[in-house]
C-alpha cells in the first residue's frame, strides 16, 4: 500500500484551511485517512501550522511520500531537516549531539525570522494607522481652516451691515436735525 502525507481541505468556499494526514493514496482527497498529523492555515500572515513533528518524521522514515505542498510545510517546520540530520547519526557520519546542536541552531534562526516579520507586519499596520490617522487630521483641520474662514467673512458682512446701518442711521438722525433746525428758526421769529 502507498502511503502518502497529503493536505485535506477543510473551510469554506475561498477560505479554506487544511488537515495534514497521512492517506493511502488511493483515497479521496478529503476521504478516508489512516493519521491526522497536523493542520495548515494559509488565511493567517504568517501561515499557521500546526504540525506532530514527530509523528511525520515516523511516516517519513517508513516510507510516506509528502506531497509538494506538504514538502515546503515539513522543510518550514524543520522535518526534513531533522530527518537529513538522523541520516548523518546513522551513517556515523556526525553524533547526536551535533545532530542536535545543528537542528536547534536552526530552530532559533528561524524563530527569529518568524518573528521578524510578525514584528514587522505589526509595525506595518501601525505606521499604516498613524498615517490615517494623519491624513484624516489633516483634512479635519482644513474643514475647520474653511469653516472658521466662512465664519469669519461672514462675521465680517455682519459688521460692514451694521456699521452701514448705523451710518444710515446716523445719516437720517443728522438730516432730521437739519430738517428741524431749518424748521426752528422759521417757527420762532422772534428769536
Amino acid at each position: 500500500m502507498a502511503v502518502k502525507i497529503r493536505l485535506q481541505r477543510h473551510g469554506k468556499k475561498n477560505f479554506a484551511f487544511f488537515h495534514i494526514v497521512v492517506a493511502d493514496t488511493r483515497a479521496p482527497r478529503d476521504g478516508r485517512f489512516i493519521e491526522q498529523i497536523g493542520s495548515y492555515n494559509p488565511n493567517t500572515n504568517p501561515a499557521t501550522i500546526v504540525l506532530k513533528a514527530d509523528r511525520a518524521l515516523a511516516w517519513l522514515n517508513v516510507g510516506a511520500q509528502p506531497t509538494l505542498v506538504v514538502r515546503r510545510i515539513l522543510s518550514y517546520e524543520g522535518v526534513l531537516l531533522r530527518r537529513h540530520l538522523q541520516g548523518g547519526v546513522a551513517k556515523g557520519a556526525i553524533t547526536q549531539e551535533q545532530a542536535d546542536q545543528k537542528y536547534n541552531a536552526w530552530k532559533v534562526q528561524r524563530d527569529a525570522k518568524i518573528n521578524a516579520k510578525k514584528e514587522g507586519l505589526s509595525k506595518a499596520a501601525a505606521d499604516a494607522q498613524k498615517a490615517a490617522f494623519e491624513a484624516e487630521a489633516k483634512v479635519n483641520q482644513e474643514r475647520a481652516d474653511a469653516l472658521a474662514k466662512k465664519k469669519a467673512e461672514a462675521e465680517e458682512a455682519a459688521r460692514a451691515a451694521a456699521e452701514a446701518a448705523a451710518a444710515e442711521k446716523a445719516a437720517k438722525e443728522a438730516e432730521a436735525a437739519a430738517a428741524e433746525a431749518e424748521a426752528a428758526p422759521a417757527e420762532n421769529p422772534e428769536a
